[in-house]
């Protein structure tokens, strides 16, 4: 006869955050407090590495270098060093620094080795890769350019957002929460889901009366897609016993929409929102490439047809940097709005 298995305390099946902190509290190793220091001071390692590279390391022929690039990098260091000491006094901020240090050493590695590719060696070719110095360069010329483009760009990109998450809310909750709405809408987003927004650009620069008016509309329509699917899927995800129950304690048909079926789809709108922006940045992109007479993407394009990559790359950079603080932001909404879930999870 077979025992019986030992019942598994509840709560016991996953570690619990409390149970992580007092994990990493536990006393360590002299190896494990030298490899943490270690690792603490790699980024400042390889950053003077690369310094020391830009100084000593010879140039290609007749390429030039200037103060830009070393400034630049000390003054990555300079950041570095001084969250370092603040982070002394502090175990959370330490290991949370000690946690990121790889990966900011893995960067200044990666800018050395651009440097020496293109500054030093010319193995990425010239003009079409331009080395280090001449994107910063590009940056502090062009400055007035890319802070209009900048401008212009985002005004488009916020445009197209806001319309298609506001279109995108209005119908993935009626389809979500009515089977009437879903059976006219749901072939309508089969069908559109299967084409690529800026498939739409000629179109659209036809049927509008302005390239920025199509810009938006492309940009929308790509959001309007990821919003709505979201919606659906989360409104259509909740157990019906929730909305039974309610019935049964007099919730009307509005309390059923804004009390149940929105707050139960909260992550799954948002999830779709971050979806929706990366296919607004891209749509944006391609926009301003094709048929815009202002912005980043335009920028870019301009710069190329007269072979000045550098202004290219510091272009594509800016780029770059724009939507990882557009993605920043939006995740830590993401985060404050669902606290509570975390709250959950940890409990």
């Amino acid at each position: 006869m077979m025992k019986n298995a030992a019942p598994v305390p509840s709560g016991q099946d996953g570690m619990t955050r409390q149970q992580l902190l007092e994990l990493e509290s536990a006393p360590k190793t002299r190896r494990q407090i030298l490899l943490g220091r270690l690792i603490l001071v790699l980024p400042l390692v390889t950053g003077g590495a690369a310094l020391a590279e830009y100084w000593y390391l010879p140039n290609y022929k007749s390429f030039t270098a200037t103060l830009c690039w070393p400034v630049f990098l000390g003054v990555l260091l300079a950041l570095y060093g001084i969250g370092l000491i603040v982070s002394l006094s502090r175990r959370e901020a330490r290991d949370k620094l000690r946690s990121h240090a790889p990966f900011y050493a893995f960067l200044f590695v990666l800018l050395m080795v651009y440097d020496i590719l293109t500054l030093k060696t010319n193995t990425l070719l010239s003009p079409y890769f331009a080395y280090p110095n001449l994107i910063l360069n590009a940056f502090l010329s062009d400055a007035g350019y890319l802070a209009v483009s900048t401008k212009s760009s985002m005004i488009l990109l916020m445009t197209g957002y806001l319309w298609g998450v506001g279109l995108g809310l209005v119908t993935g909750i009626a389809c979500g929460y009515s089977r009437h709405v879903d059976y006219w809408i749901a072939p309508f987003l089969k069908l559109l889901g299967a084409i690529p927004s800026v498939t739409w650009i000629p179109i659209s620069m036809i049927l509008m009366k302005s390239l920025f008016h199509a810009s938006v509309f492309v940009i929308a329509l790509g959001v309007w897609f990821s919003v709505t699917i979201a919606c659906i899927t989360g409104i259509q995800g909740i157990d019906k016993a929730d909305f039974e129950a309610a019935r049964t304690l007099g919730a009307s048909e509005r309390q059923l929409i804004f009390h149940i079926a929105i707050p139960s789809a909260v992550p799954n709108i948002f999830q779709g929102m971050t979806q929706g922006m990366s296919t607004a940045c891209m749509a944006l992109i391609t926009a301003e490439m094709i048929g815009s007479d202002a912005g980043l993407g335009w920028y870019i394009t301009w710069q190329r047809s007269w072979a000045q990559y550098a202004k290219m790359y510091a272009a594509i950079i800016l780029l770059c940097v724009i939507f990882i603080g557009i993605n920043f932001l939006m995740d830590t909404i993401r985060r404050h709005v669902l606290r509570w879930k975390e709250t959950e999870v940890d409990a």
